[in-house]
């Protein structure tokens, strides 16, 4: 079993930045690739970043890229979501989730944590 918590959502302004981070626990960390995601209300899941078990792969939205990066620290077991230029429709809660599998699909993942609340005011 892999144990998940994020942290670091909260209320920003159009613009503003976010670090989310997502802390694991429980068997080996460091073998798992990881991704976030997020939920709107009356929305799907939909996928926003991942990274792999190595932290040399990456793969990035569309819709945030150039605005969100994704890293991680094994050593740390932390995996950090960095949001900067946030928009309006970034606001949802974003999850964090491990898997061995490499991929965007939100079915694949079989560890979540609880997510945390992001909202961005305009």
């Amino acid at each position: 079993q892999v144990q998940l918590v994020e942290s670091g959502g909260g209320l920003v302004q159009v613009g503003g930045s976010l670090r989310l981070s997502c802390v694991t626990s429980g068997r080996t960390f460091s073998r798992y690739n990881v991704g976030w995601f997020r939920q709107a209300p009356g929305k799907e899941r939909e996928f926003v970043a991942a990274v792999s078990w190595s932290g040399y792969m990456t793969n990035t939205a569309d819709s945030v890229k150039g605005r969100f990066t994704i890293s991680r620290e094994n050593a740390k077991s932390t995996v950090y979501l960095q949001m900067n230029s946030l928009k309006p429709e970034d606001t949802a809660v974003y999850y964090c989730a491990a898997d061995s599998r490499w991929s965007e699909n939100p079915y694949e993942f079989d560890y979540w944590g609880q997510g945390t609340q992001v909202t961005v005011s305009s």
